[in-house]
């Protein structure tokens, strides 16, 4: 063993190193990135003494495992999974003490598709426009872990807390999302706006950049393209396929297919969640002219 820190055992199929990641960079090209479930980072965070600042691992659908280097506090939220320490079972949602030594395992997710785990301190990979998040698009911050990495932690900032607040143990069964329309809602015919409130699922294509759906494709009013322009959080893009992208943190700044609304942020961690095959329904909101 050496550093301060854990050595990754086992990766897993994508875990990520991810904090509130790095708002204010757009203008740069460079998306917030940063935790896709940031209730799940803020009470993992939370329940071992660190601000909402520190960084998390984000792990993706198969858990990872890590051997600590120091005896330190951990917690596992998001996605319910079994959790081990030294082979042992381990509460999830909970503080755990995980001597010196010893492998904490975060098994593979039983409802959702992203846990987090925090240590006391935080990951203390190294920050890039003043975050230490992942981003898969541009390749900003850490690479993902792989097996065999040694990651340092920060110095411990404070006692955990007492678990007076609950984690989610399950996700519901359908995804419903609000979507304000606009900004290019009118290069889509008034059937469109109907069929985008009706039957869709989640795409095995989506990722941290965005979620895909399958399902109807959405009528175009307006042909071709339009010039690149400026995609928020959240946006709801339509590509030449007419099945609609959600833009999760990794998202692209510029894009040149219409976004037919937006879902709020405060929706995006339930989508992050989304296990491919859940229903989504969109409830579109907001007055509609007529389409030209």
């Amino acid at each position: 063993m050496t550093g301060d820190g854990f050595s990754v055992v086992r990766a897993g199929a994508l875990t990520t190193v991810q904090d509130l990641g790095r708002p204010g960079h757009a203008h740069l090209g460079v998306p917030r990135s940063g935790a896709l479930d940031l209730d799940a980072h803020r009470l993992a965070n939370r329940l071992v003494g660190n601000p909402e600042t520190a960084a998390t691992l984000e792990t993706t659908l198969t858990g990872c495992a890590v051997r600590v280097h120091r005896a330190v506090w951990a917690a596992v939220t998001g996605a319910a999974c079994a959790v081990t320490v030294a082979g042992r079972p381990a509460a999830w949602g909970a503080p755990l003490r995980v001597p010196s030594g010893a492998v904490l395992e975060v098994g593979p997710a039983r409802h959702g598709v992203r846990s987090y785990l925090a240590f006391g301190g935080g990951v203390a990979a190294g920050p890039e426009l003043g975050s230490r998040a992942t981003d898969l698009l541009s390749g900003l911050g850490p690479d993902p872990l792989t097996d065999g990495q040694v990651v340092p932690l920060g110095p411990p900032a404070g006692p955990p807390a007492a678990t007076d607040a609950v984690a989610r143990t399950g996700f519901a069964p359908e995804l419903v999302l609000p979507v304000r329309l606009g900004p290019r809602h009118d290069w889509f015919t008034p059937a469109a706006i109907r069929t985008l409130a009706g039957a869709y699922r989640v795409s095995a294509a989506s990722n941290r950049i965005g979620m895909r759906t399958e399902g109807p494709a959405l009528e175009r009013a307006v042909p071709g393209e339009l010039p690149s322009e400026g995609m928020v959080l959240g946006a709801l893009q339509v590509p030449p396929d007419g099945r609609p992208v959600l833009f999760l943190a990794d998202h692209p700044t510029t894009g040149g297919y219409p976004v037919v609304g937006v879902v709020p942020e405060p929706y995006l961690s339930a989508a992050a969640q989304a296990t491919p095959g859940t229903p989504v329904r969109f409830v579109p909101r907001g007055a509609r002219p007529a389409a030209t």
